[in-house]
């Protein structure tokens, strides 16, 4: 009975087609080009289209692949596990050692990860650190400076053998970086990094298990990169350290299987999980180029940590909301860990409780939302399906580029990967201070009341190492100034000023607009800090602008219809006489011969909302 009524159900909606779905659309645009309209303009490369259907994913690679299988697009594995990752700056190995065992026993913890400094690189020390820590069940992580890597590594084959360890079932990683010096110093490569590279994997043949070359495209996502960016180059990057390395005697092969990549993860959701089944499947393709002796080398390694550049120091909570979204993207998508960073992380050291929530995020998606259930949930989605496809072209595009350029080093030894992840840096600001992207609690809804405070702790600037290995920069490195920088800025100079200007909200006439204004005003101002002052309305302006005197305004802000303001401004403006600063919310019809009047001042949704604040702090602070 119910295939019968399924089968009936389905019988009465006859297909419909592309061609009639796009006619039904144009007509419901009424000329609006459905191009202007409803596509959207990525800035990675390639559009998305607001439908895709079954025709849309016929014929694409990604589409038939299995989880498992070569090239892997929908997993390196047949089951969606992963990782749960905590990072730890290591400056008292006893008291690391502490927190990473109460960390694995109590809070779900599957992967630590170690920033251990230089200076602390010796066998007892790493003895301390890993005491009472078992390598096997848990896999651990470590970052220190390159020039103590090898050693790093000698340390933990000699501490593993002594416990009695299988050497065979240790999983980990320890990051040797090299082009940390070219993208975040600023300082040039020398040739000297590809023997050294040699020297790490050559000793890490003790650890099977480890990966010891770091491909940190996360460094790439924080600075700001668009999304094909940051995989294009890690994909340019990771091809650089086996061509170098086989040219050095090793086999690609061997290289390949050493290599792990440190992705970022945006808020960009469904992008973010193409990029991720792209990553699999273009890394599969460039080392089977190479003819390993087994598929199982073209399996990339991938961690992801949720994005800095995002966060935010005012409406720090609205991080979690980030980060969630962030950990739901790469965990649909299937990578190995992930670390969460908490949601103070950009303006303090992240206490228990912001630690506590980060790791519940995760554990929230494997133990309630089922996520590690389900092996590449997206796959069959014409959506991400052609998304993963859209971005895998993009990426291998700049992959080529790089390619016929030299390679990753020497394109980032001249600063021209830099250069680009700036200019995208720049481009994507643009966009906040346009409220083209949206950073609630920043751009938009800001918390009117919210002053930072002394929850801003300052930070010391440097490699973390506490090595002296940084040096003046000779070429342009990355910034890693954060979207939110700007308006961060901009609030914190008035809340340091001692001054916080009012802003008062004259409402005058039509209900509706007068309210709706009033409330993007308010809005508008609060986010440099300013103090709102909104009103039900007034009969006249004469009244408003007397209530706004009362109140000591600094601010006078008009809110009417469009077509009151042909009367209503020019009377404000006369009235105000230039002792308080006016603007007119709005941008009317009637709006250049305003202008002709005197009236300067205009604020709307086309505006440049930092630059327009800029300007007001400039002239009130």
């Amino acid at each position: 009975m119910a295939e019968a009524a399924k089968e009936k159900l389905f019988s009465e909606f006859p297909p419909v087609t592309t061609e009639e779905w796009m006619a039904k659309i144009t007509a419901d645009l009424k000329g609006v080009p459905f191009e202007k309209k409803l596509v959207w303009k990525t800035g990675e490369g390639f559009n998305v289209n607001p439908f895709y259907r079954a025709e849309d994913i016929e014929g694409l690679a990604t589409a038939t692949s299995l989880p498992g299988e070569f090239p892997y697009v929908r997993g390196t594995k047949v089951c969606n596990t992963w990782l749960v990752r905590q990072d730890l700056a290591v400056d008292d190995c006893a008291a690391a050692n502490e927190k990473a065992k109460r960390l694995i026993a109590e809070s779900g913890v599957t992967a630590l990860g170690f920033n251990v400094k230089s200076t602390l690189i010796d066998a007892a020390n790493i003895a301390t650190l890993l005491d009472g820590i078992d390598p096997v069940a848990v896999e651990l992580n470590f970052r220190t400076c390159n020039h103590r890597v090898t050693d790093l590594i000698s340390i933990l084959a000699d501490y593993f053998k002594a416990k009695g360890v299988n050497l065979d079932e240790v999983v980990g990683s320890v990051a040797y970086d090299p082009l940390k010096k070219p993208l975040v110093k600023g300082v040039a490569l020398t040739g000297a990094w590809v023997q050294e590279a040699v020297a790490v994997v050559n000793a890490a043949e003790a650890l099977p298990g480890y990966r010891v070359l770091a491909v940190n495209a996360v460094n790439l996502n924080d600075a700001g990169s668009y999304i094909t960016q940051e995989l294009g180059y890690a994909l340019a990057w990771g091809n650089d350290l086996i061509a170098k390395l086989s040219e050095a005697g090793v086999p690609a092969e061997k290289v390949a299987k050493k290599i792990k990549f440190n992705f970022g993860i945006s808020s960009n959701y469904f992008l973010e999980m193409a990029k991720f089944r792209a990553a699999r499947w273009l890394w599969a393709e460039i080392v089977k180029a190479y003819n390993p002796s087994c598929d199982c080398a073209c399996k990339i390694r991938v961690h992801a940590r949720s994005s800095m550049w995002n966060m935010t120091v005012f409406d720090a909570y609205v991080n979690l909301l980030r980060t969630q979204t962030e950990t739901m993207s790469a965990a649909i998508a299937g990578v190995d860990s992930i670390t969460v960073l908490p949601y103070d992380s950009v303006f303090k050291t992240p206490d228990e409780f912001s630690e506590r929530i980060a790791r519940n995020q995760q554990l929230l998606l494997k133990e309630e939302c089922h996520f590690d259930k389900v092996v590449d949930p997206a796959a069959g989605s014409y959506y991400v399906e052609v998304l993963t496809q859209s971005m895998a072209d993009a990426a291998w595009k700049l992959f080529l580029e790089v390619e016929d350029k030299g390679g990753f080093a020497a394109v980032a030894n001249t600063g021209e990967v830099q250069k680009a992840i700036n200019e995208s840096n720049k481009a994507r600001k643009k966009l906040v201070a346009t409220r083209r992207i949206s950073l609630l609690g920043t751009n938009i809804f800001p918390n009117f009341t919210e002053m930072s405070g002394d929850k801003i702790e300052k930070k010391e600037e440097g490699t973390g190492h506490g090595c002296g290995c940084s040096k003046d920069a000779s070429i342009e490195k990355l910034d890693f100034s954060r979207g939110a920088s700007e308006f961060e800025t901009l609030r914190l100079a008035t809340e340091h000023s001692g001054k916080r200007p009012k802003v008062f909200m004259l409402t005058i006439g039509n209900l509706a607009m007068r309210l709706a204004r009033s409330q993007f005003s308010s809005n508008f101002f609060a986010c440099a800090g300013y103090e709102i002052i909104d009103n039900l309305g007034f009969e006249t302006v004469e009244a408003g602008v007397k209530a706004a005197r009362e109140k000591k305004a600094d601010i006078i802000v008009l809110c009417s219809s469009d077509d009151e303001y042909a009367v209503h401004a020019p009377e404000a403006f006369k009235l105000i006489d230039g002792k308080e600063l006016f603007v007119v919310a709005g941008a009317p019809a009637c709006m250049e011969e305003l202008k002709a009047a005197g009236i300067e001042n205009f604020i709307h949704v086309k505006s440049n909302v930092l630059e327009t604040l800029q300007m007001f702090n400039a002239k009130l602070l």
